[in-house]
C-alpha cells in the first residue's frame, strides 16, 4: 500500500508529503532520467541497444567478446616471451640495477636469495611475424598468424583478488560493473532469449577463488550481471521448474506477477520493476533456449576432433570453448570463460605443462573454428591472466624444478579477430624479462581498446554513482591503436 494514498492531513501536508504527493509528475520522470538514464532505459519496450540505444561512438569492428580468462597468472617465461639470457645466467642473483627495489609479495621477499630461472622450455618462432612460442603451446604456434601477442601487459596489483577483480572490472576494490556487464549496459543484446554476457568456469580445477563479483553488475541494474552456465543436466541453476508445475501453469503465474509489478510500479512510479519483469520473462524463454544452446551433441565429429580429447567432457575447457562458439552464433555479446589452476609457486613445470595440455588446442581451435565459419573478423578473442611470473625462482631452484611468484611489472596476452592486427607481436620486455622495455600496456589500456572494438568510446560510457560518473577505465586508460588493423 501506498502510504502516501489517503486523503488529505487536516493540518497541511509535511515537506516529505508534498514531495511524495506532487514529484511524481513531470518533473520526477525528467529527474529519473537526469540521475539514473539506466532506470528510464529499463523502461523502455522494443530491442535491447542498451543505453547507447544503438548509436554507437565509432563503427564497430567487433560484435562480440570471448575472452579466456586464465586465472592465477600464467607464466608468461614458458609461453609468449623467450628469454635466453635467462637460460645462460640460471642460478644466478637478481641484479639490483633489474630490480629496482621494486616490491615483492611476502612469499619470496624473504627469500635469502633470488636465483634467475631459466625456462625449462624450448622455444620456436612461428608465422609470417616470428612471434617466439613455447613447445608447451604446439596448437596455438599454428595460428600464430591470426594472433596479436602483446608482451608488455601491466598491472598495479601484486595479489590474486586485487589483481583479478582489477583485469574484470577495471578497479582493485570490489564492487564495481564487471566489463561484460559494462558491454551489456552500453549494447544491450542481440538475442531476446539468451543472455548477452554469460560467464563459463572449468569444472573441477581447484585454485584461486573465483567469486560472482567478478562477473557482477556492481552499481549497474542487476539485469547487466553475468549469468553463469554449468556443466550438467541444469546448466543455469532454479531456471527449470519446480515438480508438478507446468509451462502453463508458470506462465499464468508470470502474467500475474506482471500485473502486481505494474500495479506497484504505476503506484511509486519505481522503474526498477520493469527491469524485475523483463529478468522473469527472460528467465521464462531461456527454458527453451539455454537447452538448445548447451546441447553439444549436434556438432560434428570433426568439430570434436578440432577442439580435442576433452570436447565432449561437459564443463572441461575444450567444451566450454566450443559452447562459447555456439553462444556467439546465437549473438551473445560477452562471452567470459575462466580456467584456474595457473599460480605456479613452485613445481612450475609440471604444472604448466598440465595447464597448457588442458587449455591450448581448444582455445587454438576456437579461432579455427571462428575463422571459418566467417566470425573471427567480428568477434574479439582475448587471452591472458591477472598478472605474470617471475624472472627469479620462488623457493628452491633446481636442474628441474622451480617455481614463479606473482608479477605485475610484466606479462603477456594475445588477442585474435574482431579488427586487431594479426600475426604482430606488440611491446617488448628487457632482457631479464624483469621490466617492460617498449610499449607498455596498462589495463585499463587493454580496456579501452576493447571497448573501442566494439564501437564505444571508454570516456562517454559512464554511469552516475553517488554523486559522481563511473566508467570501466576509471580516470585513465587509451586505445592501442597500434594493434589496430
Amino acid at each position: 500500500m501506498n502510504p502516501c494514498s489517503g486523503p488529505l492531513p487536516a493540518f497541511g501536508l509535511s515537506r516529505r508529503d508534498f514531495l511524495n504527493r506532487f514529484g511524481l509528475g513531470l518533473g520526477s520522470i525528467a529527474l529519473g532520467h537526469l540521475l539514473n538514464p539506466a532506470a528510464a532505459h529499463a523502461a523502455r519496450t522494443g530491442p535491447d541497444l542498451g543505453i547507447l540505444g544503438g548509436k554507437l561512438h565509432f563503427t564497430p569492428k567487433a560484435k562480440r567478446v570471448i575472452y579466456l580468462f586464465m586465472s592465477g597468472g600464467p607464466s608468461q617465461l614458458e609461453t609468449f616471451d623467450y628469454k635466453p639470457l635467462l637460460n645462460q645466467r640460471h642460478g644466478e642473483q637478481l641484479p639490483d640495477s633489474v630490480r629496482r627495489g621494486q616490491r615483492l609479495t611476502g612469499m619470496s621477499g624473504n627469500q635469502a636469495s633470488l636465483p634467475m630461472a631459466g625456462s625449462a622450455f624450448k622455444f620456436g618462432q612461428h608465422g609470417k611475424s616470428g612471434a617466439w612460442i613455447s613447445e608447451l603451446l604446439p596448437h596455438t604456434a599454428k595460428v600464430a598468424d591470426e594472433l596479436c601477442v602483446v608482451r608488455s601487459m601491466f598491472t598495479e596489483a601484486i595479489n590474486h583478488d586485487p589483481a583479478i577483480t582489477f583485469l574484470q572490472t577495471g578497479s582493485q576494490i570490489s564492487g564495481r560493473p564487471s566489463i561484460g556487464a559494462w558491454v551489456h549496459y552500453g549494447l544491450g543484446s542481440a538475442n531476446e532469449n539468451l543472455p548477452a554476457f554469460v560467464v563459463l568456469i572449468t569444472r573441477g580445477k581447484v585454485d584461486q577463488p573465483l567469486y560472482s563479483r567478478l562477473w557482477g553488475s556492481g552499481f549497474l541494474p542487476a539485469e547487466h550481471q553475468g549469468v553463469q552456465f554449468r556443466a550438467g543436466k541444469e546448466p543455469v541453476l532454479y531456471l527449470n521448474n519446480p515438480d508438478g508445475i507446468s509451462a502453463g501453469s508458470r506462465r499464468q503465474m508470470l502474467d500475474r506477477l506482471r500485473e502486481l509489478h505494474e500495479f506497484e510500479r504505476d503506484q511509486l512510479a519505481d522503474t526498477d520493476l520493469d527491469t524485475r519483469i523483463a529478468q522473469y520473462e527472460m528467465a521464462y524463454r531461456m527454458q527453451s533456449s539455454v537447452p538448445d544452446v548447451t546441447d553439444l551433441s549436434k556438432e560434428t565429429e570433426s568439430t570434436y576432433e578440432l577442439y580435442g580429447p576433452d570436447a565432449k567432457k561437459p564443463g572441461t575447457f575444450a567444451a566450454n570453448c566450443l559452447l562459447a562458439r555456439r553462444m556467439a552464433e546465437r549473438g551473445v555479446k560477452f562471452i567470459q570463460l575462466y580456467h584456474q589452476g595457473w599460480d605456479q609457486h613452485g613445481g612450475l613445470p609440471n604444472g604448466i605443462r598440465q595447464q597448457c595440455k588442458e587449455t591450448d588446442q581448444p582455445a587454438a581451435a576456437l579461432i579455427t573454428d571462428l575463422k571459418q565459419r566467417g566470425m573471427l573478423d567480428d568477434t574479439l578473442v582475448v587471452w591472458g591472466g591477472e598478472f605474470g611470473r617471475t624472472n627469479y625462482s620462488q623457493g628452491k631452484l633446481t636442474a628441474t624444478d622451480y617455481g614463479r611468484d606473482h608479477h605485475p611489472r610484466c606479462f603477456s596476452v594475445w588477442l585474435a579477430g574482431g579488427g586487431v592486427k594479426p600475426g604482430m607481436v606488440y611491446g617488448a620486455t628487457d632482457d631479464f624479462g624483469y621490466n617492460i622495455a617498449e610499449n607498455g600496456v596498462h589495463v585499463h589500456d587493454l580496456h579501452a581498446t576493447m571497448l573501442h572494438q566494439l564501437g564505444v568510446d571508454h570516456e562517454r560510457l559512464t554511469y552516475r554513482f553517488q554523486g559522481r560518473y563511473f566508467r570501466l577505465t576509471d580516470v585513465h586508460g587509451k586505445v592501442v591503436k597500434a594493434v589496430l588493423a
